[in-house]
Formats: C-alpha cells, structure tokens, sequence
C-alpha cells in the first residue's frame, strides 16, 4: 500500500498519513465532520467546487484550518442534517468556525460533527456503517488502475491526472494490472480486514482540481465514459469499501487478499 489519506471534513481537501487507525466508520476522523448550509443540507465539490483548496487538518482535539485552531464539540445539542437521501444530526461546531468556513468560501456554512451515537449504515455486498461519507467507509483504488486511465487520455490527446482527483482513502501499489480493485472481496491490511461494498460510481468531482479548487474537465470523465460505463449509466472507478474488523493500517503494508470475485475485471 502507498497512500492513506484522510478528509476530516467532507468535500474538502485531504492529507496522507503514516498509518491511521481504522474504526467501522473508515478511517479515523475521516468525513467525519461536513459543512452545511442553512437549511442542513450537506456541501459538496459537486456544487461548491472551491471546498477542494480547503485543507483543514485534525489533531487529537481540534481542527486546524486557516491558521487558526477550533476545538472539536463531541457533544452537544443536535441539528437536523442531510447528506443526499439520508437524514440525521450534527453536532454544531460554533460561530467562530462557521465564520471562518463561510469567510474562505464566501457563503454562509456550519460545521458539524457526526454524534457520539450515530449509526448510520451503509449498503452493498458487504455492509458495514459509515459516517457523513455518502454512503461508504473506504474508497480504494490502484496506481495500475490510475496509470490505465491517464495512458487513455494522453491517446485521446488530454493531459493526465492526479490521483488526488478520485479522493481515496487506500492507495495500492504493486497490482500490475488495472482495476484489480474491482475483484477484491476480502482483504486484510495491517490488522485491519475489508470487505467489497461496490464499484465506485463516479460524479463531477473527479473534474475539479483539488490544488485550485476550479472545475477543470472533461477528463478524466470524457475518457472513463469510453471504457467504463456502469450497467445503469454512470462511469466508475475504484472500489467502495466496509470496514469488516477494525485496527490499523500503515503505508508499507501487504494488501492481503482473501476473497476474490469470479468474474474478470472490464478492460
């Protein structure tokens, strides 16, 4: 495994890590906070594609965004939200990192958290239980399946792309051929075991660059359309994951598989 990357508040931009601990939700802290507007309803890149150049970073009792330090409200009074179709609650972050948030992207925005006793579960082959992710706890995808990808854009004339732009959680190395993900069914990393949820259908936000936060496509979606269209229409790429036994990972790591799926990956 090469990367391991956290997005402690959803939509916005992520950092790698050493190793991190992993609990049924996915990685520790990671989406585990969002912003929302007025009305409750989560933010994305999707509409709100600047939230990309934001790079707020966790220590163990705060978030660090802006040169500035916010400590983390684990508790408290809940507020309705939605992410997508679901609805549940957040624990509101306070005036001064929502000011902080609304200021740097110039519209007004709450920070929240997912509760102590939230339990929100997520679906696919293996299910599992995620927090204001949308809807799964990890996102894996390969180098291979990456080196595919940008070798089919430069044909097509197109310059390549960051990995950074499908936002994953695990990066793997070492699986030479593309979409490898695809097949995995069971996995053990570190101490930490996987389980395949689903492909990973894929929106507008791998057309965002995530240095300038500026929506920059076709690509790679132009590209993905010709060779990897979802049986309901979509394009997909890498591998949606649940947290099957939770522990801890860390680059280096061997990606065990235990499971894999029959049929063979797409070209």
């Amino acid at each position: 495994m090469s990367d391991l990357v956290v997005y402690p508040v959803k939509g916005c931009g992520g950092y790698s890590v050493a190793s991190s601990a992993v609990d049924p939700t996915g990685l520790r802290g990671d989406r585990m906070m969002m912003l929302v507007d007025d009305d409750g309803l989560f933010l994305s890149q999707r509409k709100v594609p600047a939230m990309a150049a934001l790079r707020p970073r966790l220590t163990d009792t705060a978030l660090l965004h802006g040169g500035r330090s916010f400590p983390i409200l684990a508790d408290g009074p809940r507020v309705p939200v939605t992410v997508h179709k679901w609805q549940g609650t957040g624990i509101d972050q306070g005036t001064e990192a929502a000011q902080a948030f609304s200021d740097a992207l110039g519209r007004s925005v709450r920070l929240v958290r997912t509760p102590p006793d939230l339990h929100r579960e997520s679906g696919g082959q293996t299910a599992g239980v995620v927090g204001y992710a949308d809807a799964h706890a990890v996102l894996m995808i390969s180098l291979s399946s990456l080196d595919g990808l940008n070798a089919r854009i430069l044909e097509h004339g197109g310059a390549p792309v960051p990995m950074n732009r499908f936002r994953p959680n695990v990066v793997v190395s070492g699986w030479p051929e593309p979409h490898t993900e695809d097949r995995v069914r069971r996995a053990v990393i570190g101490d930490v075991e996987l389980g395949y949820a689903k492909d990973c259908v894929r929106c507008a936000v791998p057309m965002v660059d995530q240095e300038t936060g500026l929506r920059d496509g076709p690509e790679p979606t132009r590209t993905l359309a010709t060779y990897r269209r979802d049986p309901d229409g979509g394009v997909t790429f890498g591998m949606k994951a649940a947290v099957a036994g939770s522990g801890t990972i860390a680059v280096g790591d061997k990606v065990d598989v235990l499971e894999w799926a029959q049929a063979l990956p797409r070209d």
